[in-house]
């Protein structure tokens, strides 16, 4: 739980240090498609085929705050950062630093308890390099088609 907490303020405070350029409205639209997004991938890869899951492997409170303000703050800063306007090898190149630093953070999420909180059933680490490119290109594209 501490390592959840602790993630939970560092990218909430990342949000305050780094200067936003991204509207009020904007940044409320993406905090919303994160969550329902992610509840509904997480229905089915954690609580119906427990390929990971937090804490515990049923519903539980404690898992609360991964869906409601983890993974928003990550996301609104990487569309605020992200290269719009740049050539495609550009953002290429932006998607794989996230993918970086992206499944470093999963890794330390998994560390024992109290710091980690996150945990494989079937699913692992190469999983989430195959998909972590893809959930960003739809974050991206919901963002250009029904946002900007």
């Amino acid at each position: 739980m501490i390592g959840l907490i602790l993630a939970i303020t560092v990218f909430n405070l990342l949000l305050f240090i780094f200067k936003v350029k991204l509207p009020k409205q904007h940044i409320a639209h993406i905090w919303m498609f994160t969550a329902a997004f992610q509840a509904t991938f997480d229905f089915y890869v954690d609580i119906k085929y427990q390929g990971y899951w937090y804490f515990s492997k049923s519903v539980d409170w404690a898992s609360l705050p991964t869906y409601l303000v983890l993974v928003q703050p990550v996301n609104v800063l990487f569309l605020n950062f992200y290269p719009f306007q740049a050539c495609k090898r550009k953002k290429i190149k932006y998607v794989l630093c996230w993918e970086v630093a992206l499944l470093s953070y999963e890794i330390i999420t998994l560390l024992p308890a109290p710091w980690g909180y996150f945990h494989y059933g079937w699913w692992n680490i190469y999983y989430s390099a195959l998909i972590n490119p893809l959930l960003l290109y739809i974050l991206v594209t919901y963002y250009k088609h029904f946002i900007k």
